[in-house]
């Protein structure tokens, strides 16, 4: 599932063409993706503009002229693709075709500047609504969501308070988007990775015995903004069906230290240890035993 780098990477694809431009014309070609459609929902969407394009966490945000926002999630493996006039996909040095199989091209924005906005979702684990602007901090899909990992309100003191009292993992800990939102697997591992410590630790040990952020909290919330802005200056990572609106495939996965590295020397510096795989709660947890401690 495409993580935070990856939907703000695909902001930044869409915003050029979205903000500033009406919808023209919207296709609805099935009525649900994972959930039904909104009542009305092309009705509702064609002859409005895009006054901005956003993101929480993991969900694009789009403010539309009608005092509604359209709130959408890419699922498992949805993705965007942008055509623009007269061209198409604007293919890079990563780009790799994709599938364009009408049969998962479920909604299509058709914008008044002539760029053609299409969402594809093979398994339609995707979702699009439409909130009233007034009313999106009651979202339920946004309500309980922690702070950003790259605004303001994110810092050690608000992680190690997150993760008081917590007898979880860190890992578990982190991947709790009441925590902190739009952290996933990848980018959990890597941020661990690089402020050596341990997944398997608890996730109170982020705090003293008065509730403080400890120096392991300041390197942890360093880590997660670093490997977060590495990541969506790499477009992210492509890993099975995430790419960029213009068909390019993001690299950061190049630069992974500990993800999918099983058996791999450790990329710490004078580090003997060797990535170790683990599972906790299901899923695949990628260390090294040595350094992260």
């Amino acid at each position: 599932m495409p993580e935070l780098p990856e939907v703000e990477t695909v902001r930044r694809g869409l915003a050029p063409v979205l903000e500033g431009a009406r919808f023209v014309k919207v296709e609805a070609r099935r009525g649900d993706l994972r959930w039904p459609l909104p009542s009305d929902f092309v009705r509702r969407l064609e002859g409005q503009s895009v006054i901005g394009l956003g993101r929480r966490a993991k969900y694009l945000l789009a403010d539309l002229s009608s005092g509604e926002v359209l709130l959408m999630h890419l699922g498992m493996s949805g993705s965007f693709r942008v055509q623009q006039a007269g061209a198409d996909d604007m293919p890079g040095d990563f780009h790799h075709a994709r599938s364009k199989a009408a049969a998962h091209d479920h909604i299509v924005f058709h914008m008044s500047n002539g760029a053609v906005a299409t969402f594809n979702d093979p398994r339609r684990f995707g979702c699009m609504k439409l909130v009233p602007r007034a009313h999106l901090d009651e979202e339920p899909l946004l309500r309980a969501l922690g702070p950003e990992p790259l605004g303001n309100a994110f810092d050690a003191a608000s992680l190690a308070s997150a993760c008081a009292g917590r007898k979880t993992s860190l890992k578990a800990a982190l991947l709790d988007q009441r925590v902190v939102a739009g952290l996933g697997n990848i980018y959990v591992c890597e941020a661990l990775h690089r402020a050596h410590l341990s997944p398997k630790r608890k996730a109170s040990t982020l705090a003293d015995r008065k509730g403080a952020p400890n120096e392991r909290a300041k390197a942890l919330a360093d880590a997660i903004r670093t490997v977060l802005t590495d990541a969506i200056r790499a477009g992210g990572s492509s890993l099975r069906d995430h790419r960029q609106t213009d068909g390019e495939l993001g690299y950061f996965q190049h630069s992974f230290r500990v993800y999918d590295r099983e058996g791999a020397p450790c990329p710490t510096r004078s580090c003997t240890g060797t990535i170790r795989r683990i599972v906790q709660n299901g899923r695949s947890t990628f260390y090294c035993p040595v350094c992260q401690k």
